[in-house]
């Protein structure tokens, strides 16, 4: 089977948005580079990465240590990114409801 790098930078990036954590703090979390991150997070340039620094961001993500390298491999289980991404899309609908809440009360004072 082949790598999915395109998983991983799913995963990364909306576990990122669960978390509320930036690419920074990440990268401080785990001792991996902003640049690495960047390229993990985008898909950029993929190529084999060594299993330390994935168990790294696993943890650093509060993962088990082989979490990506299970997404990696098509190994997750496929309900767990969905329901990933039905946080990412709550939260961000709580987001718009906070601003119209505020813009109402505005209206009214």
């Amino acid at each position: 089977m082949s790598k999915d790098w395109d998983a991983v930078a799913t995963a990364i990036n909306t576990r990122l948005a669960e978390l509320d954590l930036t690419q920074r703090e990440l990268a401080e979390k785990s001792g991996v580079s902003t640049a690495t991150l960047r390229q993990l997070q985008n898909n950029y340039e993929p190529r084999r990465r060594s299993p330390r620094l994935l168990a790294a961001i696993s943890e650093a993500l509060r993962w088990p240590s082989d979490h990506l390298a299970q997404v990696l491999e098509g190994e997750a289980p496929e309900d767990e990114v969905d329901l990933r991404a039905d946080v990412v899309r709550l939260r961000q609908e709580v987001a718009e409801l906070r601003e119209r809440l505020v813009a109402l009360e505005g209206k009214q004072a």
